[in-house]
């Protein structure tokens, strides 16, 4: 069970540094596309949202 914490922990550490990143190197471009998701729809914002977790159980399954 601690190698599962492990992994998760080092899958969220991960998470934040690529989040990280487009602010720290372009806030201008951050912030502009930080603007255009505000003016997203719910239903929009809920596709973006599912497709991204879709995603990233696909890259999980492919991984292991």
């Amino acid at each position: 069970m601690r190698d599962w914490w492990d992994w998760l922990w080092g899958a969220l550490a991960l998470m934040l540094v690529l989040e990280g990143l487009l602010p720290f190197f372009s806030p201008r471009a951050w912030r502009q596309v930080f603007e255009r998701a505000t003016r997203l729809s719910d239903g929009q914002l809920r596709f973006i949202g599912l497709s991204s977790m879709l995603a990233g159980v696909l890259l999980l399954v492919l991984w292991r």
